[in-house]
């Protein structure tokens, strides 16, 4: 692992992840040895917008219970549960956080999905998993935390089979060129920030040998949603299930960082959708 890589896995690190989900679950109501899939979505999907953001993306795919699927990045496993218990595809997920990694597998296990699901502690840039073994890879929210954007896209090409796609939703760089204000919810300092733009992803995917199928710009998206989310705080205060969990303290003055560089133009959360074609 390089030095940057154990600065964003010692982000990331919380400390007893595991245990305050149970309580957080607890604290909803829930039994936390019974919660199904849904009942863990409001702090398993750690990216702009949550389920619905993954939902925009996965409805303009094609999985079945055959898709072969890469979760780059996986985080605590909400993306990969998600694709079991809509499609009954088998996933692996890769993330540098041995926190979430124990995390995603101790969860998928109380919701059922241990036989369809592994998990790896490795980096993106060196997955510990086989050459074109995989038809689809998907990874939100990952890349801001990548620098080399070439040795990402060069990874992906080589567990991808032929033909296949690689599907991303990332916080990309927007039109201006200004400092972004710190911390954020995948770095506190700008040292473990990469936050490129949009061309860049698009040139390391063809160096890489996948041709872009699709891209949406989701600022607009991602607006809306933090404005909902915040007024529902301020009306009844935060959930005790939901993806600050992951993120300390400081989460609150990391949400307010994100929506302040989102409405100056400083960040572009984006959609990518990549095919292997050779």
């Amino acid at each position: 692992m390089s030095q940057i890589e154990d600065a964003v896995a010692k982000h990331y690190t919380t400390g007893a992840l595991t245990d305050r989900v149970r309580d957080a679950l607890k604290a909803s109501g829930v039994d936390p040895d019974a919660a199904t899939v849904a009942d863990l979505k409001a702090g398993d999907e750690f990216h702009t917008g949550g389920v619905l953001a993954t939902d925009h993306l996965f409805d303009q795919l094609s999985l079945t219970h055959a898709t072969r699927v890469l979760d780059v990045g996986c985080g605590i496993g909400g993306t990969s549960r998600y694709v079991v218990d809509r499609y009954d595809s088998t996933v692996t997920g890769v993330d540098l956080t041995p926190e979430f990694v124990e995390t995603a597998a101790a969860l998928s296990e109380i919701v059922g999905h241990s036989d369809k699901v592994e998990f790896h502690v490795g980096s993106a840039l060196d997955m510990p998993v086989p050459d074109a073994g995989f038809d689809l890879a998907v990874m939100l929210h990952v890349g801001m935390n990548i620098e080399d954007k070439a040795g990402l896209f060069a990874e992906v090409a080589r567990a991808l089979a032929t033909g296949g796609s690689f599907a991303l939703f990332d916080v990309m760089a927007g039109e201006t060129d200004e400092p972004l204000a710190f911390p954020l919810p995948w770095s506190s300092v700008a040292e473990t920030s990469f936050v490129d733009a949009p061309e860049l992803y698009k040139d390391a995917a063809a160096a890489a040998g996948l041709e872009l199928e699709a891209e949406t710009d989701r600022t607009e998206f991602a607006i809306k949603f933090f404005e909902e989310v915040f007024a529902k705080i301020a009306e009844s205060g935060p959930a005790p299930l939901g993806i600050h969990l992951m993120m300390g303290e400081t989460a609150p003055e990391k949400f307010q960082n994100y929506v302040a560089n989102l409405h100056a133009g400083r960040i572009r959360p984006t959609e990518m959708i990549f095919k292997k074609t050779g």
